[in-house]
């Protein structure tokens, strides 16, 4: 659960609908105007997918986040809940700059299950807490009548360690920053459509789900000084970019033919009406840092596996506080604004 952002109003109903769980417009209302009167606090008013808890003793921080996982199908090209719920998780902490260490996993299965299938999801979760090097630590299962559940559903918390010093967060971008992204947008939401047998056609897309905290760390090994770091995960990369200039009071300006989509992930959106800038992604990350370290920290990016795609898509502007803009291949400027309503349910 983020912390507030965008100040959205209020808009009353009697019944959640899907809408609230799409990351975006409706997401932001139900957490400002329903959890945050109720639980607000400082730690979540920070509005990033961690909270930065203080350790005075040590005079260090930590990193702390959780998140549900309700995908469906469970199991798609490139991954499944198990491999999400690790990486999903360890990327939330790693965008603070932190260390992953830990995890927590709560399963809610439904009765009649397959133990085959439930085998499968640990294997892949075992798999991806060694290429992350984090360990699950504590746990806890429930059992549900049959009907009450689709399949299964993860819960999982995590917790790393954040070097003193050292301030990353979406409210921290500033005018003159340069803006990264790691790789290609739109591939997880479009491999979830396939799995779910909505595009019609056959394709190569996977689902880019990865564990991105080895590369982060490298990063900001050798360059401390990095901004803003965030997974543009539901919602995608427009309502991700929204939020931090939110945040931080600034505007952000994209070059549309910056922006690395795949050309299968553009023929489906065309064909399915979506916009891939609004579609989930699950193995990249925003970057955003001083422009004069922008050209190294390509190079850094690019020598990993998962950020070997990595471009630079714009820049931050003190014109316009809390505007997105992007200039478009036909020479005309388009404001991207929140997600409003649901586009693809159930994608992470």
């Amino acid at each position: 659960m983020q912390g507030p952002v965008c100040p959205v109003p209020h808009h009353h109903t009697d019944q959640i609908v899907i809408g609230h769980g799409s990351g975006g417009r409706m997401t932001m209302d139900l957490i400002q105007n329903v959890f945050q009167a109720q639980i607000g606090n400082p730690y979540l008013s920070q509005g990033n997918d961690a909270a930065r808890i203080n350790l005075p003793a040590q005079g260090s921080q930590l990193a702390v986040s959780t998140d549900s996982h309700v995908i469906f199908p469970l199991f798609y090209p490139g991954g499944d809940i198990g491999r999400l719920a690790v990486c999903g998780t360890v990327n939330d902490v790693a965008m603070l700059g932190a260390d992953p260490a830990y995890l927590t996993a709560g399963f809610i299965i439904e009765e009649g299950f397959s133990m085959d299938s439930l085998q499968r999801i640990l294997q892949s979760m075992a798999d991806a807490c060694r290429e992350a090097g984090v360990q699950i630590v504590a746990g806890d299962t429930k059992v549900v009548e049959k009907g009450n559940v689709d399949g299964l559903f993860i819960n999982t918390s995590g917790i790393g360690l954040i070097l003193p010093d050292r301030k990353i967060g979406g409210q921290f971008a500033q005018p003159g920053d340069a803006v990264l992204v790691s790789g290609t947008l739109g591939d997880h939401g479009i491999a979830i459509l396939q799995a779910r047998g909505d595009l019609g056609f056959e394709s190569e897309i996977i689902s880019d789900v990865a564990p991105l905290n080895h590369m982060l760390k490298n990063l900001l090994e050798q360059i401390p000084d990095v901004h803003v770091l965030r997974d543009p995960t539901r919602g995608g990369l427009a309502t991700t970019l929204k939020e931090i200039a939110c945040q931080s009071q600034v505007s952000i300006r994209l070059q549309e033919a910056a922006i690395p989509i795949k050309r299968d992930v553009m023929t489906a959106c065309e064909m399915l009406g979506f916009d891939p800038l609004y579609l989930a992604n699950e193995g990249k990350a925003i970057v955003i840092l001083p422009e004069e370290k922008s050209d190294k920290a390509l190079t850094i990016l690019k020598e990993h596996t998962y950020g070997r795609l990595a471009v630079r898509i714009g820049t931050v502007s003190h014109e316009n506080p809390t505007e997105v803009l992007l200039e478009t291949d036909f020479g005309s400027t388009r404001i991207l604004d929140l997600l409003s309503g649901e586009m693809l349910p159930r994608i992470c």
